[in-house]
């Protein structure tokens, strides 16, 4: 008969010697079992399990982290405040592809934000005490000392999107410079003539590297980039409306405009129908990300969607790939794995 909720017939938790009696064999053996070894026959794998299910025995998962010194559980790290985690679409598509990986693992995770210097001196003296076995950190920043403190500290980590072309750490991103490249290239064969784009924060590589694309394209057509038409945004959609604001103000002419994120679009779109500019007819729009604010436009705007879950998906089997590494004798390979992901253009009544 089993017995429920990890509780022998006498109440308490049945035991690791329990269960060997029960399926005569060592203990050791036991163990082996539920850590998954395949120094075990399949005979004996039956008779464990068939053990393990009679009595409800549940292992111990705290005891045995502690014996491998290991925390089970990873941080996701993010270095901006909570009002703008919960703004942007990005961060919870992030969060759930990195929940969904998990939910088949023992691991815990812990969301941290540090976006005040308070935070980040407060999660300094927390990673310190290696109170994880991996860091996860989103929306770094070209000059952010947070994975510089974590190399210092010995700690596997992963960074979503990397600093630069350089980057130390392993990393997982999407491809945005071919992402800012076909959204262009979409506007110049719409027949569009003064393609403008509203920037995210420069600060951060894979803004650059958008930036990147959207120049490339416009010359492969044979077009000079005129500077005039790049406006600096920072991916909310305030700077979305203050940078079409400028825009109007400065290329009266302008007939479209690439803004690198959908939140920035949708300040963008605003700024427009306030000016009387009809979306695509006057001003064609592109955004970026393809989150649910580009499908719930008026009118539905085209976006390169970025596989933002799938990203998360990636950096918990990258970091999972370093924990272990860490806790071998196995070098790590001379370079870390730079993860990059292809983006697509979902074209929409906008554009």
């Amino acid at each position: 008969m089993a017995v429920n909720a990890g509780r022998g017939r006498n109440g308490r938790r049945p035991t690791l010697e329990e269960v060997a009696v029960r399926a005569g064999v060592g203990r050791g053996t036991v163990s082996r079992v539920i850590n998954g070894s395949p120094r075990v026959s399949d005979t004996t794998r039956a008779a464990v399990e068939a053990a393990v299910a009679e009595l409800g025995y549940v292992p111990n998962t705290a005891a045995r982290a502690l014996a491998a010194n290991r925390t089970d559980a990873i941080a996701l790290v993010v270095p901006e405040s909570e009002t703008r985690f919960f703004a942007e679409p990005y961060f919870s598509d992030m969060l759930r592809g990195v929940g969904a990986e998990l939910s088949d693992t023992e691991m815990q995770l812990l969301l941290i934000f540090a976006g005040s210097d308070r935070e980040r001196r407060r999660l300094a003296q927390y990673l310190a005490a290696h109170r994880v076995d991996g860091v996860l950190l989103v929306s770094v920043h070209a000059h952010d000392p947070l994975p510089d403190l974590l190399a210092q500290l010995d700690i596997p980590a992963v960074i979503s999107g990397p600093r630069s072309e350089h980057e130390a750490l392993p990393s997982v991103d999407s491809d945005n410079y071919g992402g800012g490249r076909s959204a262009v290239e979409h506007l110049i064969d719409r027949g569009r003539a003064r393609i403008a784009t509203i920037t995210g924060r420069v600060d951060v590589y894979g803004a650059q590297r958008r930036i990147d694309g959207y120049r490339d394209a416009l010359r492969e057509a044979g077009r000079e980039v005129d500077e005039g038409l790049i406006l600096p945004g920072d991916f909310t959609e305030e700077g979305g409306r203050r940078a079409m604001t400028e825009l109007l103000a400065r290329r009266p002419d302008v007939d479209a405009v690439f803004a690198e994120s959908d939140v920035m679009a949708a300040g963008a779109r605003q700024v427009l129908r306030e000016a009387g500019r009809r979306i695509p007819d006057d001003v064609a729009l592109v955004g970026y990300d393809d989150s649910a604010i580009a499908r719930h436009m008026d009118p539905p705007l085209t976006s390169v969607r970025q596989p933002i879950e799938e990203m998360g998906r990636a950096m918990i089997d990258l970091l999972q790939d370093e924990i272990a590494a860490a806790g071998s004798s196995a070098s790590r390979g001379p370079a870390p794995r730079q993860v990059v992901l292809p983006t697509e253009l979902v074209v929409r009544a906008s554009s």
